[in-house]
């Protein structure tokens, strides 16, 4: 309340979920998702003053401000991420706050994991592609970091999909010289790659020992995380691309909330 309260252009305030079902693997890899890759990358988006969306579990509005930006679009499927975003085209300011605790159930099955992952995906593909060409003009220039961090995202995961295509298929036919990967395992850069990884996890697990004492014992679990959610980001962002292309225009968002670790 106290951004809000103190800051007039202030149109929302986002939490620091944290996850309170961590009985599977999948569980304690969420726990350093949210506090090394969720908590972190709002605390650097604040920097360049604007982030990527607002954590839909715990958030708050100012209703002025949604008011004027035409309150939540129904075509969404992330609808978080939507009004985000036009909240901070329209020049209002989001706001993170990690004291504002939240604990929440995530899914612990790949199935349900997928689903969810997948849904996000398509969020941002649906917002970018919508707003892209609305983020060029010079007024709105602290959004280009943001929609730049996205697009590379994207990019990255097709990119991604073809190295390990190309390494496949180089195990079983002879592939051009350009063509060549000298397969999936990383080399240097992966060592370099998985160090600043690493570096990320203790600065963030350092930083939300503050809000969570224990949350150090959580570091073993973290180390795997690469190896399971960026291979899970980048299906979930290959597949959500073309699925937003031939989803019809303006067409009523129906999604349904995964299995999340209780019966």
């Amino acid at each position: 309340m106290w951004h809000l309260v103190t800051g007039p252009r202030v149109g929302a305030v986002t939490g620091n979920p944290r996850i309170r079902n961590r009985s599977t693997l999948l569980g304690r890899l969420q726990v350093g998702e949210f506090s090394s890759i969720i908590g972190l990358i709002k605390r650097a988006q604040r920097i360049y003053g604007r982030i990527f969306t607002v954590s839909g579990v715990i958030a708050g509005f100012r209703i002025s401000a949604l008011h004027h930006v035409g309150y939540w679009n129904t075509d969404m499927v992330t609808e978080d991420i939507d009004v985000s975003w036009r909240l901070q085209m329209d020049f209002w300011d989001i706001r993170y706050e990690p004291n504002a605790l939240c604990w929440i159930l995530m899914p612990e099955t790949l199935r349900g994991l997928w689903k969810q992952r997948l849904r996000w995906a398509q969020g941002g593909v649906e917002v970018a592609g919508r707003y892209m060409g609305l983020m060029w003009k010079w007024h709105r220039r602290r959004m280009w970091l943001v929609l730049i961090e996205f697009s590379l995202s994207v990019l990255w995961s097709y990119v991604m999909l073809a190295v390990l295509l190309l390494s496949l298929c180089g195990l079983v036919i002879a592939l051009p010289p350009a063509l060549h990967m000298p397969g999936p395992m990383p080399g240097w850069y992966g060592v370099i790659l998985s160090a600043l990884c690493i570096v990320q996890f203790v600065v963030s697990l350092v930083i939300d020992r503050r809000y969570e004492e224990q949350i150090g014992r959580q570091f073993f679990w973290i180390i795997w995380y690469p190896l399971v959610f960026w291979m899970i980001g980048m299906v979930t962002t290959v597949v959500a691309l073309p699925k937003v292309l031939a989803k019809g225009t303006r067409t009523r968002a129906v999604w349904e909330s995964p299995d999340r670790g209780i019966q």
